[in-house]
């Protein structure tokens, strides 16, 4: 029997890191691997409860995969479980591209470099313009959806609301029109529910945690956990930023990141590309902690790295504790702390609760409604990163939109993986550049 078998912290830990490792892909290519890895192959979790766990990790802001990461590693072993498999799927990316910024920091200015993210910034926002036209594809069904997405696009590029009153108004627009007009929804909705009540495991071995496998003492709600979960996720948020204020003041840069990258966490609804207006508006526009060609140069980077795209805040934390002296490795140790931690919290103190009421579909039509709007909110960061991209300080870049269009034949026709295709670009940028040692 699934009940029967058990699976050590040890042996979990060891699979969490493993994971981190290969978790390429982005949110789409990292729910499948879990799913093949827990659900077709270890056998921890069955369909069902997988897709519980994924809706509820699909509506709260933050990566899906760490959430649900964190949700299973809980479910099976308690909060240190979930704490562990949280951060072990999330580490490798954090060093990697903590590394990958000192090294831009220090080399980033070097012809080689130069025009190696020449040719992977056109790659980089095809890779962008491919994720609104798939994301549109599923998500615009009906007419209110298409509106959403106009209306934020224009909102948002005008930079008429901020990103978080822009999804907070997605939702409850989704909430009446469920509650006054269903039709307007209803297409996206059925989707929504039929995937989460399709059909069983078949004929596959019965999970640890199954279909009717009755849930954990450890993981059943009681108000006493709820109140260590909440004093917990409230005293890792307010000692590191009483820490900062106390060292650097409320106005310094680190205790500005970790006040603004809450902020990010606690709304990036839709994943990396989703936010990163909101994230551009803030540290490049306003702070002034990077500029629009590094911040882009760090998204190419985030592509090669696995882990959650999301995780490139960590190269733009780098990046501002650098340029303005606060310290890259210090800044880019808080723009994960604050960034993540969000994510864990909502996971540890939720989940009792999602596990109390599994089947449960009421936040459909909100979530409907958001992910409609974010397709707008991933055009407006195409036209954002288009304009350094093709029309830099010298002109239209005619070498840079070849390879652009390059990239969206290569990601549209040939159906190339995003790994494949920066791989490609950063090697045209070695070669072009080596050739121009050449004397010709």
């Amino acid at each position: 029997m699934g009940a029967e078998r058990r699976v050590s912290l040890l042996e979990a830990s060891r699979f969490w890191w493993r994971l981190g490792w290969v978790s390429f892909g982005g949110p789409a290519g990292q729910i499948a691997l879990l799913h093949h890895e827990l659900v077709e192959q270890r056998r921890w979790l069955s369909e069902r409860r997988y897709l519980h766990a994924l809706n509820f990790c699909m509506l709260l802001p933050g990566p899906e995969a760490t959430q649900l990461a964190t949700y299973l590693g809980w479910l099976m072993h308690g909060w240190l479980g979930g704490v562990i498999a949280g951060v072990l799927f999330l580490l490798p990316s954090a060093l990697l591209l903590s590394l990958l910024a000192w090294l831009y920091a220090l080399w980033g200015a070097m012809p080689w470099m130069e025009a190696l993210f020449a040719a992977l910034k056109p790659a980089v926002l095809a890779i962008v313009i491919v994720a609104a036209w798939r994301l549109g594809r599923r998500t615009l069904r009906t007419p209110l959806h298409g509106a959403l997405a106009l209306v934020a696009l224009l909102l948002l590029s005008s930079n008429a609301v901020p990103y978080p009153a822009l999804v907070l108004g997605a939702a409850l627009v989704g909430w009446l029109a469920m509650r006054l007009r269903p039709g307007w929804l209803l297409p996206q909705a059925q989707l929504a529910i039929a995937a989460a009540t399709g059909p069983g495991d078949g004929e596959l071995p019965e999970a640890i945690h199954g279909d009717h496998t009755p849930t954990p003492a450890h993981a059943q709600f009681s108000r006493s956990a709820l109140l260590r979960a909440l004093l917990a996720w409230g005293t890792a948020f307010m000692l590191p930023l009483a820490a900062l204020v106390l060292v650097s003041g409320w106005d310094g840069v680190l205790s500005q990141m970790g006040r603004f990258f809450t902020q990010v966490a606690l709304v990036s609804f839709g994943g990396a590309y989703a936010v990163l207006p909101y994230v551009a508006q803030g540290a490049v526009e306003h702070h002034h902690w990077l500029s629009g060609g590094q911040m882009l140069d760090g998204l190419a980077l985030g592509e090669t790295t696995p882990g959650p795209l999301i995780m490139v805040l960590a190269f733009v934390g780098f990046m501002g504790g650098w340029n303005t002296g606060a310290g890259g490795w210090a800044a880019a140790a808080v723009t994960v702390w604050f960034t993540f931690l969000p994510s864990f919290g909502f996971i540890l103190v939720g989940a009792p609760l999602v596990e109390a009421s599994r089947g449960d579909q009421r936040f459909t039509a909100p979530l409907t409604a958001i992910t409609a709007a974010l397709v707008g909110v991933i055009t407006s960061l195409a036209i954002f990163f288009a304009v350094p991209v093709l029309w830099p300080s010298a002109g239209f870049d005619g070498p840079a939109a070849l390879v652009g269009a390059a990239s969206l034949l290569l990601l549209l026709r040939c159906r190339w993986g995003v790994i494949q295709l920066i791989a490609t670009a950063a090697l045209l940028g070695l070669l072009r550049y080596s050739l121009s040692l050449l004397p010709w």
